[in-house]
């Protein structure tokens, strides 16, 4: 069927193999790029299905980078909540809605930490269990090293103290706090891309961060970005790696990627002209 819409299969024993391995619909997502008729799915004259499975490869080598960055990003950013929030509000902070904004919000974070508890095999959970019955969970520096990037996002934008959430927001180079939380939201749809193994290089993304225009740290010119394209995302993750793992080697492994293929990848990620001058890519 491929083959007749115009796609050039050069080794069929090769192509019948790949499919066997990465489904048709997997794939689909990387040759709708190569169509000239979205309701014929007719290729474009010298389409081939290596240049597919190409994409698909650099995808997926793109998603382990920004996978391996987030982690990076979310243990820190979990151990900086931890402690900012606990010097001032105490060990259970999590557990007291008079602290959070929203009550909804803070009852469904809370249900999600008791599940995601419930769930955990940590030997310091399970020894926490045996040795204390009260209160029902245990301080926040064993409860929220269990809990989601997502819920941690949630918490942390539900939160009441504003000063606090400052404190978060500038350990990692950022003078305003909602400019994390935009930045969390964002790369907790990211992660959750990544973690499913879905297509990432050309994605529209719903949850879009913010894009000061200055920032303390080496940043970028805003001017022409797409917040909504995943060259936004990948700035976001490189000024925070800046302040959390300076020694990283997200950003030469990026390039690296990056280098390997075609020019024109770029464009559809959303990378502005110019975009490897800037001095965050540097």
């Amino acid at each position: 069927m491929l083959q007749q819409r115009g796609l050039i299969v050069s080794d069929e024993d090769t192509a019948l193999k790949q499919l066997a391995s990465i489904s048709f619909f997997r794939l689909a997502n990387y040759w709708k790029v190569f169509e000239t008729d979205e309701s014929t799915h007719r290729f474009a004259s010298g389409a081939c299905l290596e240049d597919v499975i190409s994409l698909y490869t650099f995808d997926r080598e793109l998603r382990s980078i920004i996978f391996t960055a987030i982690q990076d990003i979310e243990v820190a950013l979990r151990t900086r909540i931890i402690h900012f929030f606990s010097m001032t509000h105490g060990a259970f902070w999590f557990m007291d809605a008079s602290k959070f904004n929203n009550c909804d919000i803070f009852q469904a974070c809370l249900d999600n930490i008791r599940v995601e508890l419930s769930r955990s095999k940590e030997e310091f959970l399970q020894e926490h269990f045996a040795k204390y019955s009260a209160p029902s969970m245990p301080p926040v520096w064993k409860t929220l090293e269990v809990v989601s990037f997502g819920n941690l996002s949630k918490l942390y934008a539900n939160m009441k103290d504003v000063e606090v959430k400052k404190q978060v927001a500038k350990s990692v180079g950022l003078p305003q706090y909602t400019y994390l939380e935009s930045w969390m939201r964002s790369l907790t749809v990211l992660r959750n891309c990544c973690a499913h193994h879905a297509r990432t290089w050309n994605r529209r993304y719903p949850a879009m961060p913010q894009l000061p225009r200055r920032l303390p740290l080496t940043w970028v010119d805003t001017q022409h970005i797409r917040p909504m394209k995943l060259y936004a995302q990948l700035c976001a993750m490189l000024y925070l790696e800046q302040s959390i793992t300076p020694n990283s080697q997200i950003k030469s492994l990026l390039l690296r990627l990056l280098n390997a293929y075609p020019k024109n990848i770029t464009r559809q990620m959303g990378f502005p002209n110019g975009w490897e001058r800037e001095p965050l890519w540097q």
